[in-house]
């Protein structure tokens, strides 16, 4: 018995200093053969990564004004768990659908999902109709939760908001093609936000921490921090004000001619930075998924689509004759029809009997196209026209910061071919931007500019800023042969009684243009129903301050160029001077002695009292009178001249409407100064007047509690620009120019 227990007591010692044996040994291999492999896995366990969002960068208009900014946006939430032990899903979704829009079956399935164990979720997006909303119906939802609270005596009803950052545009669609937008996971897709992501976005920050299990930070964490690098700041050349004029008056056309698309872009043509640029259709990025049913909404055509250019195409034809001085004004030929070598139809002008024995000048005028053929086919020759083509730019690129941006195709082969490439049609396709880059080029004094629509680049994170500076690409003609070109385009535009653009004429302002209207092509055929029709010119003639281009898509009424586009850009344009302070000039004066302009005849003042403010812009404007209004009110209570009164060439119309406890002091700069104190008079400010002449600048300050207007005059010469005062002693210095 002794030794039985002898031999127990030794075999459960043993095995207990087995056990402890290989214990040891385990805790050995654990601590120390395995240190690295268990170290890195409870570091693991305790290390966390918070990341740190980088900002946005903002995009502004040229005037610091906000197009696109990152802002608190608001998620709905809904907890299942807590809704249905409170017993309130009905509620819940009927007040949510009120709020949210959303479907009630669809509300339904997130407030009573539950898991595959089938127990209530606890937390469920509502996506889309909640996802990132705007703080006004994030306060509708957070009172629709506190009036649960109150009713149920509750302090959670299972519907929260998470807060988060959206991409915000504050101006709505204004600008869309040019933006672009981000999805609601704040992905770029279009326009800048997408061709500048990388600098917009920034880069995230990251902050490194150690926490326990229940992710308490730990005494002795070891933390890292990496800031976040915000992204950039973009202002463009767009100005919102112009961009506004532009989509205005687009919008008037689009409703009245219906047609497939509009398309136009304004520019400094001095220094080819866009001033405005859209389309119609159009979008608002600010609810982008409105429009996914037709990308025709998302299109920029004025970089992306290629077009037969039509009449406005005979700009360059023009430019090259008269650089290569082959084009004679008074030269003469025969209109109606010109036959090609080769060739068995003959060529036609749109009035196919023609004008008779014309000169070039009446023919530049008229839009002949057998003069262009005369003038590009027979005078400069395939290979001279050619160059001049490729000089403007139209067989590459212009370079505009736009992602997308297509060239056009010029690919004549055969003579006929190149002939009808003289007057814009067959074989020649261009962009938008293209053709309005080349006119800018008549305008700028010869110089091909790259266009641009990113003035400066802020980095605020160093404060750097990054400029765009003008560039040029190359001089196609000399400055003296683009103002005289520019003088023949004035006259298309002056001539009230035989030129194609003068429905683009505007009173006080020197417009120099081109119409175009060009009959598409289906398969191989020519379909005489559609038709593209357009516009291009610049003002003032003398010294440029904006080009644009007016392109309407298949109208839905059989119109031209003329007749269609060219009104539209003199609203544009004449908006545009006015807002940029250019002075009116009088018309007809200190012209080259080739150039014979018609200005129209003295017109009298129409009566405008009594007619709303809306009501006699819209007469104005389509009458083509130069005006302003005055005043807050929606009625015109008194104008100036008075009814009936013959105006003087470039003479501006004031509309006076309801004044506040301040008055409104219109811009002068200009005008006369009977003009000036006409208008100051009828609103019964006080008046300090400098020198002779025109005004040139205007300030105002309060003298005795009353407003004081100063206004300072210089003599203008026939160019509206103003004459310097030599000092005593002195002679203003010569030049001996004869004028444009």
């Amino acid at each position: 018995m002794v030794k039985r227990i002898k031999l127990r007591t030794l075999f459960i010692g043993g095995c207990i200093t087995l056990f402890f044996l290989v214990l040891v040994v385990r805790v050995f291999w654990i601590q120390v053969m395995q240190n690295d492999f268990w170290h890195e896995k409870a570091v693991n366990l305790w290390a966390h990564t918070s990341v740190i969002k980088a900002k946005r960068g903002t995009i502004e208009d040229r005037n610091g004004s906000v197009l696109a900014s990152d802002v608190p946006a608001y998620t709905v939430v809904v907890n299942p768990q807590v809704i249905a032990e409170k017993g309130i899903g009905e509620e819940v979704i009927k007040g949510l659908h009120d709020l949210l829009g959303k479907p009630e079956a669809e509300l339904k399935k997130l407030v009573e999902a539950k898991d595959d164990s089938g127990n209530y979720l606890k937390n469920r997006e509502i996506r889309n109709e909640g996802w990132k909303i705007d703080k006004e119906l994030a306060d509708k939802v957070r009172e629709f939760n506190k009036e649960l609270e109150e009713k149920y005596s509750t302090l959670e009803t299972g519907i929260g908001l998470i807060t988060e950052q959206k991409r915000y545009y504050p101006k709505d669609s204004l600008a869309a093609h040019i933006l672009g937008y981000t999805n609601r996971d704040g992905e770029a897709i279009m326009g800048l936000e997408s061709y500048f992501n990388k600098q917009l976005q920034g880069t995230n920050g990251k902050l490194y921490y150690q926490s326990d299990g229940k992710g308490i930070k730990l005494p002795d964490s070891q933390d890292t921090y990496q800031p976040a690098v915000n992204g950039s700041n973009i202002k463009l050349t767009i100005d919102s004000t112009i961009q506004r004029y532009i989509e205005e008056a687009m919008q008037k056309a689009y409703d009245q001619y219906k047609p497939k698309s509009m398309t136009v872009i304004a520019a400094d043509p001095n220094t080819m930075e866009i001033l405005g640029l859209a389309n119609l259709p159009t979008f608002n990025p600010n609810e982008f998924w409105k429009y996914a049913g037709d990308q025709e909404n998302f299109l920029n055509h004025a970089i992306k689509s290629i077009y037969e250019p039509g009449s406005t195409f005979k700009i360059v034809t023009l430019a090259g004759a008269v650089e290569e001085n082959l084009f004679n004004p008074e030269a003469t030929f025969k209109s109606g029809s010109i036959r090609i070598k080769g060739y068995s139809q003959p060529l036609h002008d749109i009035n196919r009997a023609g004008w008779g024995e014309i000169s070039f000048l009446e023919g530049v005028k008229r839009s002949s196209n057998v003069a262009f053929v005369k003038l590009g086919f027979e005078m400069l020759g395939q290979d001279r026209l050619m160059q001049y083509i490729h000089d403007f730019g139209f067989e590459e690129q212009t370079g505009i910061d736009l992602p997308g941006e297509v060239s056009g195709r010029v690919t004549p082969k055969y003579s006929v071919e190149y002939a009808t490439l003289a007057y814009g049609h067959g074989k020649v396709q261009v962009t938008p931007i293209e053709q309005l880059t080349a006119v800018a080029a008549i305008a700028n004094g010869g110089k091909l500019m790259v266009p641009h629509v990113i003035k400066e680049i802020s980095d605020p994170n160093t404060g750097k800023t990054a400029v765009t500076e003008p560039e040029i690409v190359r001089q196609v003609i000399s400055e003296e042969s683009a103002r005289e070109t520019g003088s023949y385009l004035e006259q298309v535009v002056s001539d009230q009684s035989i030129g194609t653009g003068k429905h683009a004429y505007i009173e006080g302002y020197r417009v120099a243009g081109k119409t175009g209207t060009a009959i598409k092509v289906e398969g191989q055929d020519y379909v005489k129903s559609k038709v593209l029709v357009s516009f291009i010119g610049y003002a003032p003639v003398n010294d440029p301050k904006i080009a644009v281009i007016v392109i309407i898509d298949e109208p839905n009424v059989e119109v031209g160029g003329g007749t269609a586009a060219a009104p539209v850009f003199k609203e544009i344009v004449s908006q545009s001077l006015q807002y940029m302070g250019v002075p009116k000039t009088a018309l007809g004066t200190g012209t080259s002695t080739k150039v014979n302009k018609t200005a129209p005849a003295q017109r009298s003042t129409p009566d405008l009292e009594g007619k709303s403010v809306k009501e006699a812009r819209e007469l104005l404007l389509d009458q083509g009178y130069d005006f302003e209004a005055v005043g807050s009110g929606s009625s015109v209570v008194s104008q100036y001249p008075e009814a009936g009164t013959l105006l003087a060439s470039g003479q501006r119309i004031y509309l006076l409407s309801q004044q506040g406890d301040q008055a409104s002091i219109p811009d002068l700069k200009g005008q006369s100064l009977r003009d000036a104190l006409e208008v100051l008079n009828l609103l019964k400010v006080q008046i300090s007047v400098e020198g002779e002449g025109y005004v040139t600048e205007q300030t105002e300050s309060t003298s005795n509690g009353k407003k004081l207007v100063q206004l300072k005059l210089s003599p203008l010469n026939e160019y509206g620009e103003d004459i310097p005062v030599a000092p005593a002693g002195e002679e203003t210095e010569d030049t001996g120019d004869s004028g444009e």
